[in-house]
């Protein structure tokens, strides 16, 4: 039988007392399940931590020592046991090591989505399915008018730009993601890529992923007129905003982060609607619980058909 209590909301974030856990909290906890690095998931100082190898490298080299206390590494597919809930990870296809959590109590199975995507990226591991009683779900974007367009086609949108482009991106898991598919499908282009982004990098490429050619950004290069891309995270790309004899640029599903009406950029790590059914369709839950964003729309499509409960 599910148990509808099995999650709940408090001040430390998402709880799961039935094992005495947290999953993403928002403040320091003593245990703590970590879905991914992206800094609204993988905050430092909580005591104990579980998660995938990658998420504990991009942990520790964001926080250094204040890291956490004892960092559990869990591969996918292994399972561990926290107070009595045994749990596993499988891939969310998000990032590099993101992971969702299966988690199995009295004979349920519920699966904790995180953040994912379900668009091939050659940056991370493929998302996988797995069946679950009950799917809790990101619906960051679970409204039928948004649906992302492709990847491969927008990215392709820069081949007609002639001029030097000030590309904004989130320096963890998008940067790499947009360095592989500009190397794939605009290899005329050159990549700089900003100094706070190199060393996320280098994770990446010690950890088996290929990124493409890229170089560390210098003010000389840039002044050329030569199709360079010059990749870089927020905050930088705000300080550019006066910037000339550039295109500027930001890579995102959101549309208030898109900053020319005659140039966009909508490439995004998280699912649209489609993409929400489709996970749905196939991991088969007897109840979907959402979170990040409105369940409305996908409680007024499931109506009778699967229970939906919006947990926050």
């Amino acid at each position: 039988m599910i148990i509808e209590n099995f999650l709940s909301f408090n001040p430390n974030g998402l709880y799961c007392k039935y094992g005495d856990f947290y999953l993403d909290p928002v403040q320091p906890v003593v245990n703590a399940v970590i879905s991914h690095a992206h800094a609204d998931h993988a905050i430092p100082g909580n005591t104990s931590i579980y998660c995938t190898e990658a998420t504990h490298a991009f942990m520790k080299l964001r926080y250094g020592k204040n890291a956490g206390r004892e960092f559990n590494i869990a591969a996918y597919h292994a399972p561990f046991n926290i107070g009595g809930v045994t749990i596993f990870f499988i891939s969310a296809g998000h990032m590099l090591g993101s992971a969702q959590v299966v988690m199995e109590y009295e004979g349920v199975r519920y699966l904790y989505t995180g953040d994912y995507k379900v668009q091939p990226d050659a940056t991370c591991e493929p998302i996988e399915w797995v069946n679950a009683d009950v799917l809790i779900t990101e619906s960051t974007f679970a409204d039928p008018e948004i649906l992302h367009p492709d990847p491969v086609a927008e990215i392709e949108k820069i081949n007609d730009i002639k001029s030097n482009i000030l590309l904004g991106a989130y320096g963890l898991g998008k940067s790499q993601r947009l360095i592989n598919m500009i190397n794939e499908y605009a290899p005329q282009k050159k990549i700089l890529v900003h100094h706070r982004i190199m060393p996320i990098n280098a994770v990446y490429e010690k950890m088996g992923i290929k990124l493409g050619k890229h170089q560390i950004y210098s003010r000389k290069l840039m002044k050329e007129q030569d199709e360079f891309v010059y990749i870089v995270p927020p905050f930088t790309f705000d300080s550019y905003i006066r910037a000339v004899g550039v295109k500027r640029l930001f890579a995102s599903g959101w549309k208030n982060l898109q900053v020319n009406q005659q140039d966009t950029l909508f490439i995004s790590d998280h699912v649209d609607w489609n993409d929400i059914l489709l996970a749905v369709k196939q991991i088969k839950p007897a109840q979907i619980w959402t979170l990040h964003g409105k369940g409305t729309h996908l409680k007024k499509y499931f109506g009778d058909d699967i229970f939906v409960k919006i947990l926050n």
